[in-house]
């Protein structure tokens, strides 16, 4: 899709799509965002996570003009949101966490509109339209947005953020309210963007950050309290380490574990034995050998994946939440 014409920031800034530095935002005594700290390469699909209350709409809407910081700065693809507005919001595209529509439109109708408020000429909306409609399952449909499902309406709110050719979407919260099948169908459509434009994507349901994002960010009372890669992320704050052992005796084994030195809770799951330890590496020497002692049969051994939801608590429990 063409882009809108804006002016092009050096090439150290446009590694980068966003850049919160110092951001604070106050409503009286109280610290919406308290220093916020934040740096979101370009092309990722990067998830800013928070429990409800932590801050994350404040900050898209100091991103998308809607509010002033009190202090600090936020620069959106090496430009400042508050002194470079204009060409800021040639460069991004925004979903509210509650979007509105016309209900009396189609939706072409309402992506027309839209595109036509950026002053696309006619032959680049239509192709756009066409595009969009087709990426949000709309082609073709003439139903009024009146009579959509949640789902899409979303997908309709996806679309016309992308109509201006964004090199920058932020979405609030766009699967926060919908059923799964609705959610489904919303993080496909982000899923299909990946290395056609940044995504800066709000949400506190860790399965669908797990799901279409690369990076993510936690924020907790305000304050950015961990950035990282999702297996980073995990690995560093996804509890302790643990393996899954199935055997065709898991009590002789369950208490052959018990009194090992390198294992520190055993649970059953089932069939499985799930065994906590301080060292992995002496885990997947002794297991084995101790299997063998006992003269089982060894049919799975392997390393528990970490658990965003684990890293997620550990962090926010961190801050007092």
């Amino acid at each position: 899709m063409n882009g809108v014409a804006a002016p092009a920031p050096s090439p150290t800034a446009a590694a980068v799509a966003v850049e919160l530095r110092g951001l604070t935002k106050r409503y009286g005594r109280k610290a919406a965002l308290d220093g916020v700290e934040l740096t979101v390469p370009a092309g990722a699909i990067f998830g800013f996570l928070g429990p409800n209350g932590a801050g994350k709409t404040t900050t898209l809407r100091i991103l998308a003009g809607l509010a002033r910081p009190t202090s600090g700065s936020a620069r959106i693809l090496g430009h400042d949101v508050v002194r470079e507005a204009k060409a800021v919001h040639a460069l991004m595209g925004y979903l509210p966490d509650v979007p509105g529509f016309y209900k009396w439109m189609t939706a072409d109708e309402f992506l027309d509109l839209a595109g036509r408020l950026f002053g696309l000429p006619s032959p680049v909306l239509h192709e756009r339209k066409d595009a969009l409609l087709d990426l949000a399952g709309l082609a073709g449909v003439t139903t009024r947005v009146g009579g959509y499902s949640r789902g899409m309406k979303q997908r309709l709110g996806v679309a016309q953020a992308l109509i201006n050719a964004p090199r920058i979407l932020l979405l609030d919260e766009p699967t926060s309210a919908l059923d799964p099948i609705g959610r489904r169908e919303v993080l496909e459509m982000i899923a299909a963007l990946a290395g056609r434009t940044t995504v800066f994507f709000s949400t506190h349901i860790l399965a669908d950050v797990e799901r279409v994002c690369d990076t993510v960010a936690v924020l907790a009372k305000g304050k950015v309290v961990e950035q990282a890669a999702i297996d980073e992320l995990k690995a560093r704050h996804g509890g302790a380490q643990r393996v899954v052992i199935e055997v065709d005796d898991p009590a002789r084994l369950e208490a052959a574990l018990q009194g090992a030195a390198w294992s520190t809770a055993v649970t059953r799951d089932g069939h499985d034995l799930v065994v906590e330890v301080t060292d992995l590496n002496v885990a997947f020497l002794e297991v084995p050998a101790l299997v063998a002692g006992l003269h089982l049969r060894l049919r799975r051994f392997e390393a528990a994946e970490a658990s965003l939801e684990d890293a997620f608590i550990d962090l926010v429990d961190g801050e007092g939440s």
